[in-house]
Order: structure tokens, then sequence, then C-alpha cells
């Protein structure tokens, strides 16, 4: 028996939960009885009502349990953490660390700096999504390599779009906020009217709300309402790359990039920035990157796909070897219940 433990819904529409919906799922057709543990959504700083329900929800656990804890809420329970080490098997699951969300003062970046590396050391393991966070945790976090396990996300097989849309259709999936730059792609499109396109953004608009806004007001500016379309959250992100014939999205940082993997598995050409875990999921001979934030760059990409066919060709055969290569969701389970096995025997 493990225990899950996770912040807030797990139907939550991200990557993160999507990562945590999928082991759940396969872990348990693997045989292992997996209990889930709803806890209280977790800010940078936890109000102390907040760790009290914590606590208490752990504090219910049988001693020596395993308990994995999503990394969203174990690096702000350093105290808990702290408090449950010796009594319960703690496993962290970093999808990527706190302290690197865009759009963090300096201050809250030192608060989850310190309080996530705490957590971490309270753990008896911890599973990361790429080896690129692994060497963040063991450069930066103090995390012993050892204790170390990299579960790369799993991909569903699925067919290859056609990519023969008329407009170019350009899909991008990621919830609205600042980490995956929808600013900078909305920036980079405006130089491009002249040419061919629709584009479509997929994700969540709930996570900043202002943000949200901000970028639907950057849109209408820069007279691109008739050309970007916001779609808000889907249950089914397979049709929309079925449907699409470039995926863009030039993410500030990417712990690794669930939807990357997924556009490839569809044989979608990929634009993206050169940053975290990116160029690790998407190769070259499958995409284009810039570098982070530069909209010039991204404009330049854009131009050259939206302009060659045989360009976008290419990268769509790449893409299509790529998608060879991807791991399944038992795969990723059976490296998870491996670690999850050595922790219990310890």
């Amino acid at each position: 028996m493990i225990y899950f433990a996770y912040p807030g819904d797990l139907d939550t529409p991200t990557g993160g939960y999507h990562y945590d919906r999928r082991l759940i799922e396969e872990l348990r057709s693997m045989g292992v009885r997996v209990e889930t543990v709803a806890l209280p959504h977790c800010s940078s700083v936890p109000n102390q009502q907040i760790l009290a329900s914590v606590q208490q929800i752990l504090a219910a656990i049988p001693d020596q349990a395993i308990v994995v804890i999503d990394g969203l809420a174990f690096g702000v329970l350093d105290e808990v953490a702290a408090a449950e080490a010796k009594r319960l098997r703690l496993v962290a699951l970093c999808h990527h660390p706190l302290a690197l969300e865009t759009g963090l003062d300096e201050r809250e970046r030192q608060v989850l700096q310190v309080s996530e590396q705490r957590a971490l050391s309270c753990a008896r393991a911890t599973v990361v999504t790429s080896g690129h966070t692994r060497q963040i945790l063991i450069e930066q976090f103090a995390v012993p390599a050892e204790s170390i396990i990299v579960a790369l996300p799993g991909t569903d097989w699925t067919p290859f779009a056609p990519c023969d849309g008329d407009p170019i259709r350009l899909l991008t999936v990621a919830s609205l906020t600042r980490r995956k730059a929808h600013d900078v792609l909305i920036d980079a499109l405006s130089p491009l009217k002249s040419l061919h396109w629709q584009a479509r953004f997929v994700g969540g608009q709930d996570f900043d709300p202002a943000w949200a806004s901000s970028l639907q007001q950057r849109v209408n500016a820069l007279g691109l309402s008739q050309r970007v379309e916001f779609a808000g959250a889907v249950e089914d992100t397979q049709v929309e790359y079925q449907q699409a014939d470039v995926f863009v999205l030039p993410s500030r940082f990417e712990g690794y990039g669930m939807v990357f993997a997924e556009a490839l598995a569809a044989g979608l050409p990929v634009l993206a920035a050169r940053s975290g875990a990116v160029p690790d999921v998407v190769p070259e001979s499958a995409g284009l990157l810039v570098a982070p934030n530069d909209t010039q760059a991204l404009t330049e990409a854009l131009r050259q796909i939206l302009t060659s066919e045989a360009l976008r060709r290419r990268l769509q055969a790449g893409a299509r070897q790529a998608a060879a290569t991807l791991p399944t969701w038992s795969d990723t389970a059976a490296i998870v219940a491996r670690k999850l096995e050595e922790v219990s025997n310890s």
C-alpha cells in the first residue's frame, strides 16, 4: 500500500496533475494498492491553519507507510515533512522546483528555495520528471544523486495528424500563466499578419486571471482578435493535436514539458524556447528552438515554418521518428514502482 498526496483537485487540467493521475492509474494496473490523499491547496507561504490541516491528514496515515507527496505541496511543507520524516517514509514527486516559477520576486524565490531544500532533505527518495530537473536538485538543492529517480512522463499512442490545414493552424496547449510565455508568442505573431495562419490557445485561464485578461487585451490591442482564439481548458486535447499543423509554445521554463511530447506523438512540427528540459524532449530534427523571451527570433522561426512547406514536412518527419522513442505510462510507472520497492525495503 502506498499513499499518494496532492494539493487541491486531482482533476485540475495541468501537466503535473495529469502526470499524477496517470501514474496512479498505471501503478494500480500493476497491482500496487494506491490510496489518494487530498491536501489543502498550499500557497508559497501556507498559513498555520493549512499546516495544521495537513498535519492532521498525515497523522491518520499508519506508521512506516510510504507516502508520495506531489511537489506542489511538498516544497512548502518543510515543517510538516520534518515532523513526519521518522514516522513515515516520505517520497517527493518534483515536476520542477517551485523556486523556478516565473513571476516570483527575489524574497519569494528565496523563501521557496529554503523551504523546498529543507523538505527534500526529509524525503527517502525523490521522483523527478526529467534529467534536467535531477541536475537542478543536485546542484541547487543539495539532494543526494543516489536518492533521485528520473521517471519521464509517458505518452499515449495517437494517430499522426495530417498537417494539411489551410490556413496553417498553430496550436498552443498550456495554462495561461507567465511561465508559458503566451505574451512572447502573441508579440511574435503580430508582424506576421500578412501570412496565412490561425492560432488556437488551449489551456485553463483560472490560475492567474489577471494575466489571462492581459493576454486577451494584448491580442486585441495588436489587432489579432480574428487570428488568435482563446479556447480555454478542453477535455480532450488529442482532438486539438489532430486538428493542428504546428505546435508552438515558447515557455520560459519547463521541468519536462509533456505537451511537447504529446505534439511529437501526433507528428507535429514544434516551435519552442530552448528552456529547461525542452531541448531534451524536442530533437533538432523535429523542431525549431529559440532563446527564451526572444520575440524577434520567434517571429523569424514562425516566418520560416509558415512560408516553407518543405521545412514543415521535414520537421513533421522528424516528429514522427521521435514519437517512436517516447516512453509509455507503463514505463513510467515501472520505474517509480521499483524505487518505491527500494524505499519499502530500506
